[in-house]
């Protein structure tokens, strides 16, 4: 460790649920200045990622429950997109009440950067691990949070 960074004393003593929430910090941190230099805040990304991932038009209701974001949460994260040209809400063509949010191609422009520059960002994170831990990493990760015996509470952000 270079002598420039000073660990924190409490890292080599610290529970498991203080180590992970310290590296989520860390890594959100990189990730939210990606999103920040391009207008968009983490859950911005995330939200433009659902979007641009789905071949299907999707409910704001069903977008919510996707991510697991409440609806004001959701609403309020939409208008944000929407105010910055990233997003448009077109009526649902089986319900006038119903809004269905879509990418503009400026909203699919900045989508595409932002999760470039993430996923640099989690490389130059993880660049002290072996390809094979940071494997086994992401597989104990994912195995915790789709294990059956814990609470599955919270948003993907």
């Amino acid at each position: 460790m270079p002598d420039s960074v000073a660990e924190p004393a409490c890292a080599k003593r610290a529970d498991l649920n203080w180590l992970l929430h310290r590296a989520a910090q860390k890594l959100g941190a990189i990730a939210q200045e990606a999103a920040a230099g391009h207008g968009v805040t983490t859950r911005g990304q995330l939200v433009l990622g659902a979007l641009a991932n789905d071949d299907f038009p999707r409910t704001q209701l069903a977008l919510g429950q996707a991510l697991a974001v409440d609806k004001t949460t959701l609403t309020a994260e939409l208008d944000r997109l929407e105010r910055a040209g990233l997003i448009v809400r077109k009526p649902d063509p089986h319900d006038r009440r119903v809004r269905v949010p879509a990418l503009t191609e400026r909203g699919r422009a900045v989508q595409a950067e932002v999760a470039r520059l993430q996923s640099e960002a989690e490389a130059e994170f993880t660049a002290e691990l072996a390809p094979d831990e940071l494997h086994l990493l992401r597989g104990l990760l994912e195995r915790l949070i789709a294990s059956a015996h814990r609470p599955d509470h919270g948003s993907c952000l």
